[in-house]
């Protein structure tokens, strides 16, 4: 099992008021495993992955990714957590623009601390389908060509855990099928898991394991929305 949650629960105290945006009692997720969650903006789908990756603790609850209790975590543990075993694929791509596209992947390689990989790296363009590219910078590809390295980055220090974030959201039909199939095939080839959130049809349509979120998050069902 790669990833287990007991008892979730995140709260957002103002000081004024109280807001419950997670209440998750149970979720599991197996090694290698591919699953998209799916729900309206609003639902916590975001935090949902924002929690699996570290970066916000829950207020009460287990969260065991990786083989981590990630709420016992330090805060420098939780960066060395991320750097060595969790890929995180961002809606909008978040490439630096004064690199190439192979030199984008290097750099996400020097946040761990495995040694950069540059075989690896180029492999990965390769089954992007964009090793054509790799001398490019951001402003010389398509949207769908710095997705694609957007993924081959995630991928670039061999992480058990793929969490994507609305992936596709910025992408005509088309190519986001080819990033889709690119994402599902590359995790699988690396031995993956993979967790998807969006609220497109066709991207929940390719999935095998598809989740209403709305089903997950007790918070946004019985309130009718969250932060």
């Amino acid at each position: 099992m790669i990833a287990r949650i007991e008892g979730l629960e995140l709260v957002y105290d103002s000081g004024q008021e109280k807001l419950k945006v997670l209440d998750v009692p149970a979720w599991s997720l197996e090694q290698g495993e591919q699953v998209a969650i799916y729900g309206p903006s609003g639902s916590g789908k975001s935090t949902f992955l924002h929690v699996l990756a570290g970066l916000l603790l829950p207020t009460r609850g287990t969260v065991e990714v990786c083989g981590y209790e990630l709420h016992a975590l330090s805060e420098s543990a939780r960066d060395r957590y991320r750097a060595e075993h969790i890929g995180y694929i961002f809606q909008n791509f978040n490439l630096l623009q004064g690199y190439t596209a192979l030199e984008n992947i290097l750099l996400g390689m020097t946040f761990s601390r495995k040694k950069p990989d540059r075989a690896l790296a180029e492999d990965l363009l390769r089954k992007a389908g964009i090793w054509e590219r790799r001398k490019h910078y951001p402003s010389q590809m398509s949207i769908g060509e710095q997705q694609r390295v957007a993924v081959a980055r995630a991928l670039a220090n061999r992480p058990k855990l793929i969490l994507a974030d609305e992936p596709t959201a910025s992408l005509d039909p088309l190519h986001a099928d080819g990033v889709m199939d690119t994402l599902r095939e590359i995790c699988r080839t690396h031995g993956c898991s993979l967790v998807l959130v969006s609220h497109e049809t066709q991207v929940i349509g390719k999935f095998e394991k598809a989740i209403p979120f709305m089903e997950l998050n007790r918070a946004f069902a019985r309130k009718g929305g969250a932060s």
